[in-house]
């Protein structure tokens, strides 16, 4: 990503490199969970290791070790360029727009579809609170752009959308966006949003562990939680033992097998099965996506002379909803059993590793450090918004256990689902308030739009054709809306609910 904005020529590779720019990363695995094992404050914290595995990749890089071994020893020294050699880089920076397809492809895949009616009566304030906070990001982003961003530090006004794409899409959205904001000519958006994604997720998990303690002392967790003995702390997500949620899959059941064997009697390994559909998944994402720009090229696109919109938006979001059709299709036709959640979360779970490892070793430290203020403004917003809104709204919107509902969305809206799952397992780790449910049931009204869904996709592109004020008065007309519903729906009846 970086490496190759910043090259004199395109660096090329043969599958051997791409071969072995893959062992490295394995390497950079074990070494990740290592170091994460022997540091306290990791743990604490509950930073996935590919995120340490990343974090180390980049420091062994050419903008860390790379560029103290030129300031010592000049240009043509032997660790010039870190680490690791320049094709190994090319490979990494190419792969998260790549891996985060199977990500999204897997997110509803072996989980089943109930009907939205069933859904919506179950997780209505769920939605309206993960909708809110997701859009006033926009909102909050594009204010910062149009009056601070662009006119003070000549950034581009897609960085008015960078809050939602890091915060509500976490590394894996971050990264897949990095071509497409560098094809927007908004190359530094891409390590932007994943500078972004980090500071979200550890700030996610400090702010809502100090949260979880200030409710606890202020009575506003109604469920009995018990304290974690000494010595052990919550399960990690991004461990088998833990939930290994990153990619929405709430079911952790072993996998379930037909009495009649028909499971077993498949004469293909139940991998490669799994990878198969992933596979159908991305090719009808890839179909739809293209039926879309067919559709732009004979309407308001024709010959390229008019505003191209769909043609910019990545192939994940698409993913995602042909993983949906792939689902429902499973269960119409009575095979929904051949699709295992738990094989399906550990798919996804590798390609998530993967995306973010790659991403985080492609960071250019060099375009962080010029936009350091605006990074340190959008942060501070960002969480700014979130948490006042955690306090403010989660209270009027849920009739009952609002911390325990509110945390969860608080979580994914700074750093992944998988974070909204850590906080409400620090208040609620029996499931006694449900939501659980309400907040599973909720990402099938959330991922396709925002989270890195339809909208996060199409959202640099409208801001780069119609400007910042158009994007503005949609978004914040979508933000009242849900805002709103949620007054005449829930918060009437509940009430102004004290916090105090």
């Amino acid at each position: 990503m970086a490496l190759a904005q910043e090259a004199q020529a395109p660096v090329t590779y043969n599958f051997r490199d791409v071969f072995f720019a893959f062992v490295v990363l394995g390497l950079l695995v074990l070494v990740g969970r290592f170091v994460r094992q022997r540091i306290g404050f990791l743990q604490s914290l509950f930073i996935p290791s590919s995120i340490v595995a990343g974090l180390i990749a980049l420091l062994l890089g050419p903008d860390a070790l790379g560029a103290v071994a030129r300031s010592i020893a000049g240009e043509n020294t032997l660790l010039a360029n870190g680490l690791f050699p320049a094709t190994m880089q090319e490979v990494w920076s190419a792969s998260p727009s790549l891996f985060i397809n199977i990500v999204f492809a897997a997110l509803f895949l072996g989980q089943p579809i109930p009907s939205p009616r069933s859904i919506w009566r179950q997780a209505a304030p769920q939605v309206v609170f993960g909708q809110t906070l997701a859009w006033g990001q926009y909102v909050i982003g594009i204010l910062l752009a149009l009056l601070i961003l662009v006119p003070f530090f000549n950034m581009s006004p897609i960085s008015g959308a960078l809050i939602e794409m890091a915060f509500e899409g976490g590394h894996g959205t971050a990264a897949g966006m990095a071509e497409t904001l560098t094809a927007l000519d908004f190359p530094e958006g891409g390590d932007m949003a994943l500078g972004l994604a980090t500071v979200g997720i550890v700030t996610a998990i400090i702010a809502g562990t100090a949260l979880a303690d200030w409710g606890r002392r202020n009575g506003h967790i109604q469920t009995q939680v018990d304290e974690v003995p000494p010595g052990q702390t919550v399960p990690d997500p991004h461990t088998p033992e833990g939930v290994h949620l990153e990619a929405g899959q709430i079911s952790t059941a072993d996998e379930q097998y037909r009495p009649d064997g028909s499971r077993r009697d498949l004469l293909i390994d139940p991998l490669t099965l799994h990878f198969g559909y992933v596979g159908l998944a991305i090719a009808i994402g890839w179909l739809l996506l293209q039926a879309l720009v067919w559709i732009e090229s004979v309407t308001w696109n024709v010959g390229g002379e008019g505003i191209e919109i769909l043609g910019n938006i990545p192939l994940f979001p698409l993913a995602l909803i042909g993983g949906i059709i792939v689902q429902i299709a499973l269960e119409k036709l009575g095979r929904g059993y051949l699709v295992s959640p738990r094989m399906m979360s550990r798919i996804a779970g590798v390609a998530l590793d993967v995306t973010v490892i790659t991403a985080l070793a492609s960071i250019s430290l060099t375009v962080l450090g010029a936009n350091l203020i605006p990074f340190l403004i959008l942060s501070v917003a960002g969480v700014a918004w979130n948490v006042l809104m955690f306090l403010f709204l989660a209270p009027r919107l849920f009739p009952t256990y609002w911390f325990e509902r509110g945390i969860a969305d608080l979580g994914q809206s700074m750093g992944v689902t998988a974070t909204g799952l850590v906080l409400l397992q620090m208040v609620d780790k029996d499931n006694r308030s449900g939501a659980y449910e309400s907040f599973g049931y909720k990402q099938l009204f959330f991922e396709p739009i925002v989270g890195g869904g339809l909208f996060t996709g199409a959202a640099p592109t409208l801001i780069n054709q119609f400007g910042m004020v158009p994007v503005l008065l949609f978004t914040a007309a979508i933000l009242a809306g849900w805002l709103i519903f949620g007054y005449l729906a829930f918060w009437r009846k509940i009430g102004n609910r004290s916090v105090a």
